[in-house]
């Protein structure tokens, strides 16, 4: 017995004298308990604000068929709705689909499964209200991997006909693959980005098949406003998840708009507060009222949307288009950027603006003959009732377009600007 503990005594002495002799100058080694660790670990990992929200309420119900998915449900907020039901076998499918390309189907199986173990506190702290999602560790891996083999697959199978099968149902009526691709760009149907690369980084993926981004873009592109070599671009770039990519392809090639040039003043009248005045946004005519002002519009082909600038009495504003999936696009993203604390709110300011600019089907139907807006909508009047519509229940505390506002109001006194020079050719 003493022997024994002779021999634990001499080895913890040896530990300690190995760990002072790795040590550097002015370090000290610390030892702290293991489950301490994890547990400050774990209140770190939660203290991030949630990037998957719910869209609240008072938004949803403007548009509960623009928030709420019609066939299918990505991640925990909608998991198990009955009406969703129909669609869960197609994803087992498509799991095995992707799976089985390797020849240990299990092997790959259990690779996958290990990986979404190790964050699966990660992922589930994405989510918003994360306390309402009722699933058991177990249930929530499971649905993670059949999500996100699910999303693998379907950019597979979108961007090579080959890997498709006869008769599946997404690509074989049009109609139910629209609705597919609808569902997948509401907010509360995404699916943590970090876990998607993650698995595609572990599953069987052709040798000549794009990177995960790019499988996304080519999947999303045509929805996506835009010239296509700059939105590619931004598509690339980092992002929470699918939607949040695509809200990187609105974001302005220049951080943000100029403010009017100001004519000279006295001392005493800069200083003095201008709280009466309000916003020149506010002030902002209609398309084809500036054009009867004498404010010229041209379309811009290059860069993203919110390229909006004005000159010299020209207003440069990139094509807008507008298609089925306009409405449900552009809901979701300002629902994003409501939830989001980072305020960057240029999808709102972007619809705010057009808002303005197209008030009646008289601003459509010039803003048509200048090309600079085009729409698979039949009437006029549809398309300036969407925008009306759109901009509902938006609050704006922070602009993007105000200084541009300011430009074209103060274009009236004879004050001269000068176009941003992405834009210049």
């Amino acid at each position: 017995m003493e022997s024994n503990k002779i021999n634990t005594e001499m080895e913890s002495s040896k530990i300690n004298t190995e760990m002072e002799s790795s040590k550097k100058p002015g370090e000290e080694i610390i030892l702290v308990h293991d489950e301490l660790v994890s547990t400050i670990k774990e209140k770190m990992d939660t203290v991030f604000p949630h990037c998957i929200c719910r869209v609240p309420e008072i938004i949803a119900q403007e548009n509960k068929k623009a928030y709420y998915p019609e066939l299918i449900s990505i991640g925990p907020f909608h998991h198990g709705r009955e009406e969703l039901k129909g669609m869960e076998d197609h994803k087992w499918r498509y799991l095995h689909a992707l799976l089985s390309r390797k020849p240990n189907l299990e092997a790959s199986l259990a690779i996958c499964v290990k990986a979404l173990r190790e964050c699966e506190r990660k992922a589930r702290n994405c989510y918003a209200e994360k306390e309402t999602i009722k699933l058991s560790c177990d249930e929530f891996v499971t649905m993670m991997l059949v999500d996100g083999c699910f999303i693998i697959e379907l950019f597979l199978k979108y961007a090579y006909r080959s890997l498709r099968k006869r008769g599946d149902p997404i690509f074989t009526l049009h109609e139910r693959f629209r609705t597919l691709r609808c569902d997948m760009i509401l907010l509360e149907n995404q699916y943590p980005l970090f876990v998607l690369q993650r698995l595609f980084n572990l599953v069987p993926i052709p040798p000549q098949s794009k990177s995960l981004n790019g499988l996304a873009f080519h999947f999303f592109r045509t929805i996506i406003p835009g010239n296509k070599k700059a939105t590619k671009d931004k598509f690339s770039q980092e992002g929470n998840h699918l939607l949040d990519l695509i809200h990187n392809c609105f974001l302005p090639t220049f951080s943000e708009v100029h403010p009017a040039a100001e004519k000279p003043k006295p001392q005493q009248q800069r200083s003095k507060p201008q709280e009466d005045q309000p916003p020149a946004s506010e002030k902002l005519k209609s398309a084809s009222k500036l054009h009867d002002s004498g404010i010229k519009l041209r379309k811009v082909n290059e860069g993203v949307v919110l390229d909006i600038a004005f000159e010299n009495g020209l207003l440069y504003i990139p094509e807008v288009k507008i298609h089925q999936y306009t409405e449900t696009l552009f809901r979701n993203l300002i629902a994003g950027e409501r939830c989001n604390c980072d305020n960057f709110v240029h999808v709102t300011s972007y619809v705010f603006l057009l808002s303005k600019l197209i008030s009646s089907p008289k601003d459509v139907k010039f803003l048509r003959q200048k090309k600079i807006l085009t729409s698979s909508l039949e009437k006029d009047n549809d398309v300036s009732e969407l925008f009306k519509n759109l901009s509902k229940e938006v609050k704006m505390n922070q602009f993007h377009f105000e200084g541009l506002c300011e430009q074209v109001k103060e274009y009236k006194s004879g004050t001269w600007f000068t176009l941003p020079s992405c834009l210049q050719k």
